[in-house]
């Protein structure tokens, strides 16, 4: 009787692999977030940070830069990749679900939710490598005196206004909308990159990771203008990332946000 019973257990379990899905994804999204906005192993919280936070380009000077030692680069690292999961994770969320219940009916449903997460792990590895070179551009525009390592963010207003310039103008691109147009298309990908097993979808949410990657990096490289740990922006670009991959509105969204932000940098740069 025991084995039987232990077996209606599982079944019921994996009847519900969609709920474990969302479940676990939204206990990884929850504690990023409170992560990231309690600032842990900084000398402040994001809240503090985000009251204090200065004008672009002339943030208020919080005294001695950090040191940059290997426990301090690794702790940075943590920063920007466990802040890149709260931010991506929600944006990542249909292409997910999708795929868990793609599974589910395919000959690998009863590892679905191991699969899913899986999936899941090889998006958030290539955020991974966008962190470990975001903490490299911090460590090297806090040693060339560009951005002010206590609050980190840019202090020069004509850096600050390339930023922006640049992030604009990368909203035009050919790249920018090939990479969105996958991120908006989640059945198209999995149809064209699904890939079987645990390694299969390792690679697959890799894949996935690239062409969110390729869709958002200069978006991202804008945390460094309103600042690293600024929760106004986080929250702000989280959203926009996700309204833009969610709307379905073509590239008029896309264009009108680079216009913007062409605009907005041309400001900074030269007031």
């Amino acid at each position: 009787m025991q084995p039987a019973n232990s077996g209606g257990r599982v079944e019921r379990l994996v009847r519900h692999d969609r709920q474990i899905v969302i479940a676990a994804t939204g206990l990884i999204f929850l504690l990023a977030a409170l992560y990231t906005y309690f600032g842990v192993g900084m000398s402040m919280t994001a809240a503090d940070m985000t009251r204090m936070a200065g004008p672009i380009g002339d943030p208020m000077s919080m005294g001695q830069q950090p040191v940059w030692s290997l426990s301090y680069a690794v702790l940075m690292f943590f920063m920007w990749w466990i802040m890149m999961i709260a931010m991506m994770t929600p944006s990542a969320a249909p292409m997910l679900l999708l795929y868990t219940a793609l599974k589910k009916r395919g000959p690998e449903s009863d590892k679905a939710v191991m699969l899913s997460l899986v999936f899941l792990s090889g998006y958030l590895a290539a955020w991974g490598a966008f962190s470990f070179v975001a903490t490299g551009l911090q460590w090297a525009t806090e040693a060339t005196g560009l951005s002010d390592g206590p609050m980190m963010t840019l202090k020069s207003r004509p850096v600050a206004g390339a930023v922006l310039l640049l992030a604009g103008i990368y909203q035009f691109t050919g790249l920018k909308e090939a990479c969105l147009r996958h991120c908006r298309s989640p059945a198209q990908f999995l149809a064209d990159h699904a890939r079987p097993g645990a390694v299969g979808a390792f690679r697959t949410g890799a894949h996935h990771g690239l062409y969110c990657l390729g869709c958002c990096w200069a978006l991202m490289a804008l945390l460094f203008v309103g600042g690293i740990m600024n929760l106004y922006w986080i929250v702000g670009l989280a959203l926009y990332v996700l309204a833009e991959k969610i709307l379905g509105a073509g590239q008029t969204f896309t264009r009108v946000t680079g216009g913007v932000l062409v605009c907005f940098g041309l400001f900074v740069a030269f007031t």
